[in-house]
C-alpha cells in the first residue's frame, strides 16, 4: 500500500524545471519558420514567383525542414521526459539532471542536423510553384524520402505514442489500486500541464500526417503516383502542416494558465515601462522649460545688486 502511495504522489506531482528546455527546444523550432521562411514565402505569393535566387531558395527550405524535424525530436523528447517522470520516477533525478537535460537539447538539434544535412546533397530541396516555396521534394529520390517519412516521422511518433499510452495506463492502474481515502489530490494545474503537451502531440501528428503520407505513396511508385495526386490535396496538405508551428502558441495559451498569466505580465510590463518613459522624458522636458539659464539669473543678481 505504501509503494501504491508513494506512486500516487509521483504522478501527481509537478515536472522538475529541467524537462521545461524541451517546450523551449519545439518553441525554437516553431519560431525557425517564422522568422525566415515564411516572409520568403509571402514575397513569393506576391510576385507570382520566386525571385530571390537559389540560395535564398536553398536556405528557406533547409530551415523548413530544420524546423519540421526539430520540432519532432522535440516532441519526442517531451513525451519520453514525461515518461520516465511518471513510470521511471526514482531514477528520474540522475536522468534528467539540469546538466543532463541540456544535453539531451543539444543531442535533438545535433541530431536534427544530422538528419537535414543529406537534403542538401540529394538536391531535394526546389521551389515548387504549387505552394510558391522551396521545400522538400518528394519526387526526387524516392529512398530518400521512405527513409524521411519513416525515421523523421513515424518512429518518432510511435515512440511518442508508446510514453503516453504507458503514462495513462500507469494512471489508471494508480487510481484503481489506491483506496478511495488515499487517492491523490491532483491539481488543476498539474493535470493541464500534462493535457497541454498531449494536445500538442495530438494536433502535430493529425497536421503532418497527410503530407507524410502523400510522400510515402510517392516514395512507392514516384513515376505513376506523383501525376495523379490531386493538387489541391498538396497544397491543403502542405499549408497545414506548417500551420501546425501556429498552432502551439495557442494551446498553450488555452490550456495553461501560467502561459496566460506570464503572457499578460510581460505585456503588462512593456506598456508600465513605456508609460513611464514617455511620462519621465515630459517630466524633464517641463523642468528644462521652467528652468531659467544661467545668464539671465546672473543678469537678475546684477540688477538687484544695482539696486
Amino acid at each position: 500500500m505504501q509503494s501504491v502511495q508513494s506512486r500516487s504522489q509521483l504522478c501527481s506531482a509537478r515536472p522538475s524545471l529541467p524537462g521545461n528546455v524541451f517546450v523551449v527546444s519545439l518553441a525554437v523550432a516553431d519560431l525557425v519558420v517564422a522568422v525566415y521562411p515564411f516572409p520568403l514565402v509571402l514575397t513569393s505569393i506576391f510576385n507570382n514567383g520566386w525571385g530571390l535566387g537559389p540560395l535564398h531558395c536553398q536556405l528557406s527550405a533547409f530551415l523548413m525542414g530544420l524546423s519540421v524535424i526539430g520540432s519532432v525530436f522535440s516532441i519526442t523528447g517531451i513525451a519520453v521526459n514525461r515518461y520516465c517522470y511518471v513510470c521511471h520516477s526514482l531514477k528520474y533525478d540522475r536522468l534528467y539532471s539540469g546538466r543532463n537535460s541540456l544535453c539531451c537539447v543539444l543531442l535533438i538539434w545535433a541530431l536534427t542536423l544530422v538528419a537535414v544535412v543529406p537534403s542538401l546533397h540529394a538536391g531535394t530541396l526546389r521551389y515548387d510553384p504549387r505552394i510558391y516555396s522551396c521545400t522538400f521534394a518528394q519526387s526526387v529520390s524516392a529512398a530518400y524520402t521512405a527513409a524521411v517519412v519513416v525515421f523523421h516521422f513515424v518512429v518518432p511518433m510511435a515512440i511518442v505514442a508508446f510514453c503516453y499510452l504507458r503514462i495513462w495506463v500507469l494512471v489508471l492502474q494508480v487510481r484503481r489500486r489506491a483506496k478511495p481515502h488515499s487517492r491523490p489530490k491532483r491539481k488543476p494545474q498539474d493535470f493541464r500541464n500534462f493535457v497541454t503537451m498531449f494536445v500538442v502531440f495530438v494536433l502535430f501528428a493529425i497536421c503532418w500526417a497527410p503530407l507524410n503520407f502523400i510522400g510515402l505513396a510517392v516514395a512507392w511508385d514516384p513515376v505513376n503516383v506523383a501525376p495523379r495526386i490531386p493538387e489541391w490535396l498538396f497544397v491543403a496538405s502542405y499549408y497545414m502542416a506548417y500551420f501546425n508551428s501556429c498552432l502551439n502558441a495557442i494551446i498553450y495559451g488555452l490550456l495553461n494558465q501560467n502561459f496566460r498569466n506570464e503572457y499578460r505580465r510581460i505585456l503588462v510590463s512593456l506598456c508600465t515601462a513605456k508609460i513611464f518613459s514617455v511620462d519621465s522624458s515630459n517630466h524633464v522636458a517641463d523642468r528644462v522649460k521652467c528652468k531659467p539659464s544661467p545668464l539671465m539669473a546672473n543678469n537678475n543678481l546684477v540688477k538687484v545688486d544695482s539696486v
